[in-house]
């Protein structure tokens, strides 16, 4: 599979889609409109006494899997190349141990924000929600399953589909950052005003790695570690 490059370290590149921007636009609406409802509800169904973590996280992979199924589908009707979202193995365990590398100082960066925007008055959770708290031995199977596919298949979708139609559209890198980070940190409401805003600047530190490596296999390994200490190791115990 070959990889072309964008011009100014942007987005990766391959063969201009053969649809035009009124059908991409008409594609991206129908795929927001399958998402972005479903992240508002979440914020109701998830504090639901009977929002169980099993329940939440069976709900999640299920999501997922399917929006990423989606997305195959309209990259292979429309002919592009898996490359041009990101789905690229040409340098995988440079780009596995580049983002290993990476992941502590942007650990560090991302606790500093949370700590300002809590200082700005934005609201933080006083407690972290039963949902997303594995208890036992198979809750914690299900929560390693369950950042697995949250890492693979929210940089597909945040980074790799949704920045890439945004682009197209906006003609323009900046709003399609802004944008997807802003509907990534919609999914997160349950982690306050704070959380949501420390998630949207995740999202861009993302988005600006998957544009200067044009791989999501780097911003893949920051989330699935980001989570697996969120949930796995610091929720457990």
């Amino acid at each position: 599979m070959n990889t072309v490059g964008a011009p100014n370290g942007d987005v990766p590149a391959g063969p201009a889609p053969e649809f035009g921007p009124s059908e991409q636009l008409l594609e991206l609406l129908v795929f927001l409109f399958l998402i972005v409802p479903s992240m508002i509800l979440s914020l109701f169904v998830y504090g639901h006494e009977k929002a169980t973590f099993g329940l939440v996280a069976w709900a999640t992979i299920a999501r997922d899997l399917a929006l990423v199924a989606l997305i195959a589908f309209f990259v292979w009707r429309n002919g592009e190349p898996v490359a041009r979202i990101g789905w690229t193995l040409g340098s995988g365990w440079r780009e596995i141990v580049l983002g290993a590398a990476m992941f502590v100082p942007f650990l560090y960066v991302v606790q500093f924000i949370e700590r300002v925007f809590t200082a700005w008055g934005l609201s933080t959770p006083l407690h972290p929600p039963a949902f997303l708290t594995p208890r036992g031995a198979p809750d914690v199977a299900l929560a390693v399953a369950l950042v697995v596919v949250v890492a693979l298949a929210e940089e597909t979708i945040f980074r790799g589909y949704l920045l890439l139609r945004l682009r197209a559209i906006t003609r323009g890198v900046f709003w399609a950052v802004v944008l997807s980070a802003a509907i990534f940190s919609t999914g997160h409401g349950y982690e306050g005003s704070a959380g949501m805003a420390t998630v949207g600047v995740v999202g861009i530190i993302f988005a600006v790695i998957y544009m200067w490596r044009k791989s999501l296999v780097a911003p893949m390994v920051m989330h699935f570690l980001l989570d697996f200490i969120g949930i796995v190791i610091v929720r457990h115990r």
